[in-house]
């Protein structure tokens, strides 16, 4: 088990610098260039002097090898430079809405976990009863249903009853307040799009829990179990569960990495100034340095995540276990 982990480790360095190098390397390939659409604007005149001037402050004009050497040691020395649109530290500007999303991802992701696994459970121990064809047609619905489109569903229902309710309508506050300090105030804020991204990937979840208890309770230990006298619910909670989330456990992880950078439209819909607002205001601005750092994020919980997950499925298998 400890030679696993250790390979495991090993193995996170590399794949982080593959990444940094594939990453700067792409972007210089992507079309755009920040001083001009600093000083350009929107097809306005621009002073090709001033554009000068301000490639050379940001080093765009040094050549590709220095640059890349720059990135680099930023790479290993934890600096992750200023942005070239707003001249803010990076990670100042990455820590101010870290905490914003990374709470949505983990709501999120507790929603969808509460949700798939009982579902998912319940699904495959009344197979081809009424109660399945209810949780498949559920789960079905929220693989169809972006969760952008039940975001808006939620707000327009939120308008509706407030307004017949209380007489005037209500909406979720705009300004993020840090759950240790307004805790009412964040969750209100917050909820919503949790619910709304939970559900969405509950659905995909509470699929694979069903597939792969279907798989465990055919198996020939299962049987045994059964034909010795046990009752049901031990079966599947004590024996077949816990073999059965061997694969739930991958895909939850993976979605929890998603979710750190890949809500954007979801964002946009509740007005969170989280990463994924970040992520697509850098692109669109051809900020290299905060487009960079922001990938490297990403590449970075989902190596972590990789890395937890696979120490998990490590824990849960005897035959990794006792190898």
């Amino acid at each position: 088990m400890y030679t696993y982990i250790i390979k495991r480790l090993l193995m996170l360095l590399p794949t982080l610098i593959g990444a940094a190098i594939l990453i700067f390397l792409l972007l210089r390939l992507v079309p755009g260039d920040v001083c001009l659409l600093k000083f350009g604007g929107e097809g306005s005149y621009a002073d090709p002097q001033q554009i000068l001037m301000c490639q050379e402050r940001l080093g765009l004009t040094d050549p590709i090898w220095k640059q890349f050497i720059d990135y680099m040691v930023g790479f290993f020395t934890f600096d992750l430079g200023v942005s070239m649109w707003t001249s803010q530290p990076v990670a100042y500007e990455i820590a101010i809405r870290f905490e914003l999303s990374l709470q949505v991802a983990l709501m999120a992701t507790f929603v969808s976990v509460v949700i798939a696994l009982p579902l998912g459970v319940i699904s495959a121990a009344k197979q081809n009863s009424w109660i399945d064809y209810v949780v498949r047609t559920f789960s079905i619905a929220g693989i169809a249903m972006p969760s952008f489109w039940l975001g808006i569903l939620i707000i327009l229902g939120l308008l509706i009853t407030s307004q017949a309710w209380f007489g005037r309508p209500w909406m979720p506050p705009i300004h993020f307040e840090s759950f240790f300090v307004d805790p009412v105030h964040n969750m209100s804020q917050l909820i919503w799009p949790a619910l709304a991204t939970g559900y969405r990937y509950s659905a995909v979840a509470t699929r694979m829990t069903r597939s792969a208890m279907l798989e465990v309770l055919r198996e020939d230990y299962v049987r045994t179990a059964r034909a010795k006298g046990l009752i049901e619910k031990v079966i599947i909670n004590k024996h077949a569960l816990k073999n059965a989330m061997l694969p739930v456990i991958t895909i939850v992880g993976i979605e929890f990495a998603f979710l750190m950078g890949g809500l954007v439209v979801t964002e946009q819909v509740f007005n969170l100034n989280g990463l994924g607002k970040l992520f697509v205001s850098a692109v669109t601005q051809s900020d290299y340095t905060m487009t960079q750092a922001l990938v490297m994020l990403v590449v970075a919980i989902f190596v972590l995540m990789n890395f937890l997950v696979d120490i998990m499925y490590a824990w849960l298998d005897p035959r990794i276990r006792y190898s």
